[in-house]
Order: C-alpha cells, then sequence, then structure tokens
C-alpha cells in the first residue's frame, strides 16, 4: 500500500511543473502589455524625455523689409449735382395739365418741362385784348376831338373851355390805354408762368409731378435739374487730413460695388471743421458720366507723398491687450518682446512706423507659440521689398 502511494506522488509532481509554465508565459504576455500601454499612454498625455528638454526649437526669422508707400488721405461721402436746381411753379398755382419729360432727359433752356391748366387765364387775357383795343379806339376819337376843336377854336367857334374838356378827355383816353395794356401785360404774365420750363441747360434729376395733381407756389419742387449734367463727390475729410489736400489735386473715386476708378481734382475744400465729428468738407469735381448718379455713395482717395516704410509679413506682427508687438531673435538667439506701431497694410505686408530697426531678425510665423527668453534656432527668409 506504501508503495502505491509513493507512486502517485513521483507521477504527480512532474505533471505540476509542466502546468507552471503556461502559467509564466501569460504573465509575461500581460506584463509586457502593460509596458506597452503606459509607452503609449506617456506619449498621449505629452510627457517629455530628458532629450525633448533639451531640443532648441527652429524658427523662420525675416530682415525688415523696406518698400515705397504712398501717404492717402480718403474721402468718404456721395455723388451730388454740381448745380441742383429745383424748379417749381411761379406766381399762381393750378392743376397740372400736361407733363412732357421724364427723370434722366437732357433739357435746353426755356423748354417747356410741364404745363398748368389754362382755362381760367386763357378768356382773362382775351378779354383783356379786348379793353385794350376799345380804349385805343376812344383815345383816338378824344384826340381826333381835341384836333378839330383847336382848328376853329382860332376862329372863335368854340370856346376856350370847350377846347380845354376835349384836350383833358384825349389825356383821360391815352392814360385808359395804358391802364389797359398793363393789364393785359399781367394776365399774359400768368398765362405763361403756367408753362414750367427749364432755367438753364441740363439733365432732369427728378420729377416729383404727376398729371391732376395742383401745384402751388412755395410748395414741394416739381423737377430737379444739373445744370450742365455736371457732378461732384462732396465728402468729409478727417480733421488731421485736411491740410495735406490742396486744390486741383488729381482724386481718384470709385462707387461702392465696383473697381473702376473715375478720376477728379479736388475744387473746394471747407473752412470749417465740425466740432461734433471732427470732420471737414472736400469737393471733388467728376467728369460726368452715366454711372455717377448722384446719391450714390462713393470713396476717394488722394496721393499726398510717397515714403519707404519698414515692411512685416502680416504674420509677424501680434497683438494683445497691451498693444502689437513682434518677436525678435536677438544675438544670443534668444526671444525678446519689441512693441510696434503699425502705421497701415500694403500689398505685401504691414507697414511699421517705429519700433524695430532694419537690421532686426524677427519671428515671421508661429510666434505666439514661443516665449520671451527661449532659445531658439532661427532661420532666415527673404524679406519682402519693393
Amino acid at each position: 500500500m506504501n508503495a502505491s502511494i509513493e507512486h502517485r506522488r513521483s507521477t504527480a509532481a512532474p505533471l505540476s511543473r509542466r502546468n507552471v509554465w503556461p502559467a509564466v508565459a501569460i504573465g509575461a504576455v500581460i506584463v509586457g502589455v502593460v509596458v506597452l500601454l503606459a509607452v503609449r499612454l506617456t506619449q498621449a498625455l505629452g510627457v517629455k524625455t530628458v532629450t525633448d528638454r533639451n531640443a532648441i526649437p527652429t524658427v523662420s526669422v525675416t530682415e525688415v523689409g523696406v518698400s515705397t508707400v504712398p501717404t492717402t488721405v480718403s474721402i468718404i461721402g456721395t455723388i451730388a449735382a454740381r448745380y441742383d436746381m429745383p424748379i417749381g411753379v411761379e406766381g399762381d398755382g393750378g392743376r397740372v395739365a400736361a407733363i412732357y419729360v421724364e427723370a434722366g432727359d437732357h433739357v435746353k433752356r426755356g423748354q417747356v418741362l410741364a404745363r398748368l391748366n389754362v382755362s381760367v387765364l386763357e378768356p382773362q387775357v382775351a378779354n383783356l385784348e379786348a379793353a385794350l383795343e376799345q380804349a385805343r379806339a376812344e383815345a383816338e376819337l378824344a384826340d381826333a376831338e381835341y384836333r378839330r376843336a383847336q382848328a376853329v377854336g382860332a376862329s372863335g367857334a368854340l370856346s376856350a373851355e370847350e377846347t380845354q374838356r376835349r384836350k383833358s378827355a384825349g389825356v383821360t383816353a391815352a392814360a385808359k390805354v395804358k391802364v389797359a395794356a398793363a393789364q393785359l401785360a399781367e394776365a399774359q404774365a400768368r398765362l405763361a408762368r403756367a408753362a414750367v420750363r427749364a432755367p438753364a441747360d441740363g439733365i432732369i434729376l427728378t420729377r416729383n409731378v404727376e398729371v391732376g395733381q395742383t401745384a402751388t407756389a412755395g410748395g414741394e419742387a416739381l423737377f430737379r435739374l444739373s445744370q450742365g449734367g455736371e457732378v461732384e463727390l462732396r465728402g468729409q475729410v478727417a480733421e488731421q487730413d485736411l491740410p495735406l489736400l490742396k486744390v486741383g489735386q488729381l482724386v481718384n473715386v470709385r462707387l461702392t460695388g465696383t473697381t473702376r476708378v473715375y478720376e477728379g481734382r479736388v475744387r473746394l475744400l471747407g473752412a470749417v471743421i465740425d466740432p461734433q465729428t471732427r470732420l471737414g468738407q472736400a469737393r471733388v469735381t467728376l467728369t460726368p458720366d452715366p454711372n455717377l448718379r448722384p446719391g450714390a455713395f462713393a470713396r476717394a482717395e488722394v496721393t499726398v507723398s510717397n515714403a519707404d516704410r519698414a515692411v512685416l509679413p502680416q504674420t509677424a506682427v501680434l497683438t494683445d491687450d497691451k498693444g502689437s508687438y513682434v518677436l525678435i531673435v536677438n544675438a544670443q538667439h534668444k526671444i525678446e518682446r519689441r512693441t510696434v506701431h503699425v502705421s497701415g497694410i500694403v500689398q505685401n505686408g504691414v507697414t511699421i512706423a517705429d519700433g524695430i530697426a532694419g537690421t532686426d531678425q524677427v519671428v515671421a510665423t508661429a510666434g505666439a507659440f514661443l516665449q520671451e527668453g527661449e532659445l531658439v534656432n532661427p532661420v532666415l527668409k527673404e524679406p519682402a521689398r519693393s
């Protein structure tokens, strides 16, 4: 019996050792997976090794470029007729009987634009014409009687008193002729005013009347006329820019939404500055063009001078609550902050008024990811010049 027990023990020992090796292998695999996950997690979390901490970043830098930048003054305003003439009713008003022009029509001086109803005025004129003819006939008769009295007065056929009476009747009749002629002239003038005429050559800008409308003297203008079709830009200029403008300077004018340039010249500069807006007035004469319609919004630019300015790429200029700045790489290859004043934008970058020198190396891109005092490896790129 003891021998049987010993035999079972000797047989079980090798079997238990054979079962240990698979367990060891599984444990090794698990450890390896854990290590791999730890490494991946470390990379994902951005944990830097000692080697990463000592790496020096490479940055693109540019030297300060120089560009010839024109100094311009902007004029913002609207297109307007140089001589905008309102046309209304003269004298007595009345109902509009006919209209002969439309907005945009070219008219000549004296051309009839509209006509009022003359059903009352024409009979008045005819009546006064008849009264004038009657007065002239009476004046001729009185004058003839006076001449006959003078002829027979010397022979004593008529008394001196009768001769004087006939003389007075002739003078009275002549005065009645003058009164009738004046009344007729007044009625004819009123009749002529019933025709609304153009006071000058030009273009009809607006028509504010319809047939059947009652027009009154001193009321709303029936038409607006641009004398000679001349147009101009009436704009506003900043107070500090107004002294840079001179009468006769060439001006480039653009309408809103178009790229076409219309040339003009400064015609008039305002004598005062608005105390509220700090803006002055400027007027620019333009060559008449169908596209230059009064009321259109326009912007003009006047080049007053040209100067060489420092220019940097737009990506090199950064801004925060302290203002505009750039990052400079100094002689020790360390980052320095430099405050700058931006004076404008040109085609190839940003113009800098002050804050940098021509020999400075400026970080061109990705400056927001660098810190002041950080050591970098600069790589120079060509500056933009024009």
